[in-house]
């Protein structure tokens, strides 16, 4: 407890050595500090001082000690105890500071102001409390009043909670991503039930996934009455759409909601949830809210969160969660015993938390999930020249509401047990770009002057080794042509013209020029994505890790948000944009690496991505087709095995694809990696898949 009182007791001491004489002084000396003890420690002011510094030390016994006789009389010690403690620690009180003025008359009640801390914010207020000598010490007269002036003896303290909203997540185009809404609360009405209900409540239990005994217990709770609601589950509407299936497998045909709505004494109400509109779509990128857990809570409860607190877990709900929480505002006032307020001694306002607009297209964001929700992928989606990030994608997935509703053991094991791990966020993850790199490398060795667009590297057939030092290792390709030149090596994409490329650029510079270009560093993105690499060692190991590093392979590692930032380079006269995920009306284009290529090499590489796609030798031909928009970009096939000889590997699939015509004028990059695409086409597999990705969002 803090005191402001001054110099007081020194004042007091000298005036009474002064009336007390000579010799007295003397013998007070000789005394020391047990004089001033005995004299001084029983004033009125020291035992309130004592009072007050019990209530944050909680030890209300000792309080009663200090009351006189008559209070005794009036109150017995556990009613006192109860009393005090239900209502200190009921508004959190703390920061208990005490202030008395000087020189106050003994035969009147002492005058004082106490300001504390509570969960509404600061209370003060100004108390007269009399006092009573009993065998030569003070003891304090003790009323109600004591602990709040305006308390009466059947009065109590309120504490009202001020509900608050959490923050909802909105897309570009003012869409809901996250907010709140309405689910359907499955209940039991106690009065409407059958008398004997057992069986009934065994099968309800069994529809809705938990035992008889949680229901019975929520049913004995003491606030029911047999008129009440008594809620048992929140579900979706499509889930209560779903067609009920018995323990044993079987189903009579009926939904899950006409099978609860049998039962006597079920009742479905809506109730209020956070509500996700876009499902599994977006269930990676904005994560789930839960009610907040005990090692959780003991990180957090000096921030004003509590038992009942709902807290971001994952995704963009957990990054921005001091954003997004909702902040409960507190009323504490004095009532009477019908309830009815006297007087407010304090309020907390509540605050609702903060509306976020995302760069997100929920247009984007929802078709691409439609169009790889049965593959393993991630795909970014971003306007190459503003860095606005449209769409990021990563399937399979999850249902958000699954953990707002409380998801069962059984669904989670489910997903924890899926081969295709539809919790993994791929899109944050590093994977072998393959040919989708080869535009990368050609950036380099142009920049830096390896070699020139029209150099001809010369035909070297389906196979290459620089020499024999390499051993039995040959660099393949899929295609001959002639004019092993840029443009036409970014057409067929030639594996053996970019390992050539990246054996003229030299280990030092292309690990130079990588660095430069943000491999081995963490992506300035509010999400945090795990950094591109080109080797698992400092450099390259080999000359032969050096060439296939060149098309992609290798110990090459990309993250798809950071390649989809370096392609952008070529949009930007070699500026590589910096990638952003806020709405910001009007910002200006900011760049996260300056100068990544030259202006000129920028250039020629976006103009013969155009051939990729146009030509119709290009390998990503197949997206000539698509009415209404003129698209380039360039294929990847990543083969992940253990040596050149093994067969059983499997491939992943890349497509780079961007508009140089239609969609308004404005330019849009989007990038895929698909898992597991041999045998399925290799990236013309993802190259037919983005081409009905773009007609359908043409089509809007």
């Amino acid at each position: 407890m803090e005191k402001k009182k001054g110099t007081k007791s020194k004042k007091r001491r000298r005036l009474l050595l002064l009336e007390i004489g000579g010799v007295a002084v003397l013998a007070a000396l000789a005394a020391g500090i047990v004089l001033y003890k005995n004299i001084f420690s029983d004033t009125r002011d020291t035992v309130l001082e004592e009072y007050m510094g019990y209530i944050e030390k909680q030890e209300y016994d000792k309080m009663y000690a200090l009351l006189d006789t008559t209070s005794k009389d009036s109150i017995e010690k556990e009613d006192f105890v109860t009393r005090n403690k239900n209502i200190y620690e009921g508004i959190e009180a703390e920061k208990i500071s005490l202030d008395i003025p000087e020189k106050q008359d003994v035969s009147q009640p002492l005058s004082y102001r106490v300001t504390m801390e509570t969960l509404a914010g600061e209370i003060v207020y100004d108390a007269n409390t009399f006092f009573e000598k009993e065998k030569g010490k003070w003891r304090i007269v003790w009323q109600d009043s004591m602990i709040f002036p305006d308390l009466g003896k059947d009065d109590k303290v309120s504490v009202t909670s001020l509900e608050a909203k959490r923050g909802s997540i909105y897309d570009r185009n003012g869409t809901l991503l996250a907010g709140q809404g309405t689910v359907q609360s499955v209940g039991l009405v106690p009065g409407k039930m059958n008398v004997q209900a057992e069986a009934d409540i065994k099968g309800i239990a069994e529809v809705l996934g938990t035992s008889p005994e949680n229901i019975e217990a929520q049913l004995q709770a003491s606030w029911v009455k047999e008129d009440s609601f008594v809620p048992l589950k929140k579900m979706t509407q499509t889930q209560l759409n779903e067609p009920y299936v018995s323990p044993d497998g079987t189903s009579a045909g009926a939904s899950i909601q006409d099978k609860l709505l049998g039962y006597p004494g079920v009742l479905i109400t809506e109730a209020e949830s956070r509500v996700y509109p876009y499902g599994e779509s977006t269930a990676h990128l904005l994560g789930y809210v839960q009610q907040i857990n005990a090692e959780e809570l003991e990180k957090m409860k000096d921030k004003g969160y509590d038992e009942q607190s709902v807290i971001g877990k994952s995704g963009l709900e957990k990054l921005y969660e001091e954003r997004l929480r909702a902040k409960e505002g507190y009323k504490i006032a004095i009532v009477d015993a019908e309830g009815k307020e006297k007087t407010a001694l304090a309020m907390k306002p509540a605050e609702d938390g903060e509306e976020i607009h995302l760069t997100i297209d929920a247009k984007w964001q929802q078709k691409l999930y439609e169009a790889y929700k049965e593959d393993k992928s991630c795909s970014v989606v971003m306007k190459p020249k503003s860095g606005e990030v449209l769409a990021l994608v990563s399937t399979p997935s999850f249902n958000s509401m699954d953990f707002v509703l409380g998801i069962s053991q059984e669904k989670w094991d489910v997903l924890n047990n899926n081969p295709d791990k539809p919790m993994y966020n791929r899109v944050r993850e590093t994977w072998a770009p393959g040919s989708s790199f080869k535009p990368v490398t050609a950036g380099i060795g142009l920049t830096t002057g390896a070699f020139t667009p029209e150099e001809d590297f010369g035909a070297s057939g389906l196979s290459w080794q620089k020499d024999e030092s390499w051993g039995s290792y040959k660099v393949t390709t899929l295609h001959e042509y002639n004019g092993a030149v840029l443009k036409n090596a970014l057409i067929y994409s030639d594996n053996i013209y970019f390992a050539k490329a990246a054996l003229k650029i030299g280990a030092d510079t292309f690990g130079e020029q990588l660095e430069k270009l943000g491999f081995g560093q963490d992506i300035p993105f509010d999400i945090g994505m795990t950094p591109s690499q080109y080797s698992n060692g400092e450099t390259f190991a080999t000359e032969v890790q050096l060439a296939d590093s060149g098309y992609g392979q290798g110990q090459m590692l990309g993250n798809p948000l950071h390649l989809s930032c370096i392609y952008s380079a070529f949009f930007n006269e070699g500026n590589m944009i910096l990638p952003y995920l806020e709405l910001e009306e009007g910002k200006a284009p900011s760049y996260w690496v300056e100068h990544a290529f030259t202006p000129e090499a920028a250039t020629t590489i976006y103009e013969d991505l155009k051939e990729v796609v146009s030509n119709p030798e290009g390998t990503g031909h197949a997206a000539a087709q698509v009415p209404g928009v003129a698209l380039a970009g360039k294929t990847g096939t990543a083969e992940i095995k253990e040596s050149q000889e093994d067969t059983t590997g499997t491939e992943l699939g890349w497509f780079a694809v961007y508009n140089t015509e239609g969609m308004n004028n404005e330019t849009v990059l989007m990038l895929n990696m698909v898992e597991d695409v041999k045998g399925r086409g290799g990236s013309g597999y993802v190259v037919n898949k983005d081409s009905e990705v773009w007609k359908q969002v043409l089509a809007e």
